[in-house]
């Protein structure tokens, strides 16, 4: 299970939500991982108020 905590630790060159979703998107293409969880909300000054639907929208 990929973990949204996981990503922001091991990727620290994200400044910004869109950054995250684009790695999100990238590493659910290049991954075996089939679910995932948002175990934190990002925090970065731009998080939309539909962060969880965006970022499960990278993902799948």
């Amino acid at each position: 299970m990929l973990l949204i905590s996981e990503i922001m630790i091991g990727n620290p060159q994200i400044d910004n939500f869109e950054e995250l979703v684009v790695t999100l998107r990238a590493i659910a293409k290049s991954s075996d991982e089939r679910f995932f969880r948002m175990d934190v909300k990002p925090d970065y000054q731009d998080v939309p108020d539909n962060w969880e639907d965006r970022l499960e929208a990278a993902f799948y």
